[in-house]
C-alpha cells in the first residue's frame, strides 16, 4: 500500500492537503495530485502542498502542486497554513519558507492571524510572463469583453480586471477562456475586482489550474497592487474574497504583506492505491 498522512486545512475557505514530505513516503505522481484532488473521489483541495527540508537556510520549503496536478510558484493562503505548522513546530513567530519563487517571511501575530511578506511585486511584461513587451497597467486580452487588465506577478501570474460589480460576472465562463489566452505563455490567475473605496475592495478568482477558488492569497496581493497602481486604492486595504477578508499592504519598497487566518480541518490517512 501507498499510505500518506496528511491535514487538510483552509485559509480563508481556501482549502489545502498538506503533506509533511520530511517524512519517509511514497513519491506522487501527476496522476497522484490529480486523483487526491478529485472531490468526489479523492479528497479534494485547491492546492496541495507538500513541507520539505530547507534547501537555501530557511526553516522549511514549501512544494505547490495544483489539482490538475501541475506545479504552483505560490500560494498566499497555503504559505500562511504551512507558516503556522512549521512555527508551532519550531517554537517560532517568525520564519523563512521557501518555494520555487522565493523565501517569503512569515509570521504570527498577537491575534492569531499569519502575516507573509509575499515579496516584490513584479510589474514588467518579461516577469509576468506575456507573450509581448506591452504596457502591464493596461493588457488587452483577446476575448475579455470587461476591459483592459492590470497584470502582476506575485511569484505566479495574474491578470486584474476592474468592473462595476465583481459578482455579476459569469467567471466560471470567462475565467478558463482567460487563463488560457495565448498572452500568457504560462496561462494566469484571472481576478475581477470591485473598488469599494480607498481601503475597501471585492474581488472574485478564476484560479490557474484550480478553478474557482473561494479566496486566493497571491491574487489579493495582486488586487491590491493592482488598484494602488490605477490610483483607485491607496497601498493598503481589506480585501473581501468570497470566503472572507485579508489584509493586504503594498509597502514603499515594493513587497507585498498579506495577512488573515488559518484553520485546521482535519487529519488523515489515505492510500493512494484506492484511488488510483
Amino acid at each position: 500500500m501507498r499510505q500518506i498522512a496528511f491535514l487538510k486545512m483552509n485559509g480563508l475557505g481556501n482549502d489545502f492537503v498538506v503533506l509533511d514530505g520530511r517524512e519517509p513516503g511514497p513519491a506522487l505522481s501527476e496522476r497522484d495530485y490529480r486523483a487526491v484532488g478529485d472531490r468526489r473521489r479523492g479528497v479534494g483541495y485547491d492546492q496541495f502542498l507538500t513541507i520539505e527540508a530547507p534547501k537555501n537556510g530557511g526553516d522549511a520549503f514549501m512544494r505547490i502542486h495544483n489539482p490538475d496536478g501541475s506545479e504552483a510558484g505560490a500560494c498566499g493562503n497555503g504559505t500562511r497554513c504551512v507558516a503556522d505548522l512549521v512555527m508551532a513546530e519550531l517554537g517560532k513567530d517568525r520564519i523563512g519558507l521557501e518555494t520555487v519563487a522565493g523565501t517569503l517571511i512569515c509570521e504570527r501575530l498577537d491575534d492569531g492571524r499569519v502575516r507573509v511578506d509575499m515579496g516584490p511585486a513584479r510589474l514588467d511584461a518579461a516577469e509576468i510572463p506575456l507573450a509581448e513587451s506591452v504596457d502591464t497597467l493596461n493588457v488587452e486580452i483577446p476575448g475579455n469583453p470587461y476591459g483592459p487588465a492590470c497584470c502582476v506577478n506575485m511569484g505566479n501570474p495574474h491578470a486584474v480586471i476592474f468592473v462595476e460589480d465583481a459578482d455579476a460576472i459569469p467567471l466560471s465562463e470567462i475565467g478558463p477562456k482567460l487563463e488560457t489566452s495565448d498572452i500568457f505563455p504560462d496561462r494566469a490567475n484571472i481576478e475581477f475586482a470591485t473598488v469599494r473605496g480607498p481601503e475597501d475592495i471585492r474581488m472574485r478568482v478564476w484560479e490557474r489550474g484550480a478553478g474557482i477558488t473561494e479566496a486566493c492569497g497571491s491574487g489579493a496581493c495582486a488586487v491590491l497592487v493592482a488598484a494602488a497602481r490605477r490610483g483607485l486604492s491607496g497601498r493598503k486595504a481589506d480585501v473581501e474574497l468570497d470566503g472572507g477578508t485579508l489584509t493586504i499592504e503594498w509597502r514603499e519598497d515594493g513587497h507585498v504583506l498579506m495577512t488573515g487566518p488559518v484553520a485546521l480541518s482535519f487529519k488523515g490517512t489515505l492510500d493512494l492505491d484506492t484511488l488510483t
